[in-house]
Formats: structure tokens, C-alpha cells, sequence
């Protein structure tokens, strides 16, 4: 069993008010959980209008797997119009680590 963690650094350009940053956030989770079945969670800079911090993980038996479904993560995050990644990191989590 292995773990993948993936970090999105994000900057959120037409945001103008926490409210507006919330409705931009949960959308994009919104969208990410349910294509691709994974857990998402905003979990840096909330209180900051124009940046986000965003946090996946899935589990499988492989790691080519989850390379390619973070991979995949990473390409749907970057269509979305409203943010910009500004870096992304991913890492692999086994039994033993």
C-alpha cells in the first residue's frame, strides 16, 4: 500500500474578498474530488484573498498509479482558469517510510 501527497501552491488573481477566494477554492476541490476520487483539502494561507494552498492524497497497491493520477491532478488544476500554480510538490508514502 502506498500513499501519494501532492502540495498546490496556488495564486487566485480575481480575488478581491475571502468570499470570493471561498466560492473559487471550493469549486476547484469540488471538481478534483469527484473526477478523480481523491481526498482534496485547503490547507495553507487561509485567510489570504489571492493565494491557496490546496492538499491531495490518494492510496493504491502502485506507484505508477499514483504518479500518474497526481500527474493528471496537476494538469486539471492548471485548465482552471481562475488559478495560477505557482509549484506543486508530490510524495510517496509506504508502509515502511
Amino acid at each position: 500500500m502506498l500513499v501519494a501527497l501532492c502540495r498546490f501552491e496556488l495564486r487566485i488573481p480575481g480575488c478581491r474578498s475571502l468570499k470570493e477566494k471561498r466560492h473559487v477554492v471550493k469549486t476547484l476541490t469540488a471538481s478534483v474530488r469527484t473526477t478523480f476520487n481523491v481526498a482534496v483539502a485547503e490547507v495553507d494561507h487561509q485567510d489570504q484573498w489571492q493565494r491557496a494552498t490546496l492538499g491531495v492524497s490518494a492510496v493504491a497497491a502502485e506507484g505508477y498509479h499514483l504518479k500518474r493520477v497526481m500527474h493528471a491532478v496537476e494538469r486539471h488544476i492548471e485548465t482552471f482558469r481562475a488559478v495560477e500554480v505557482m509549484g506543486s510538490d508530490l510524495s510517496l508514502h509506504g508502509p515502511d517510510d
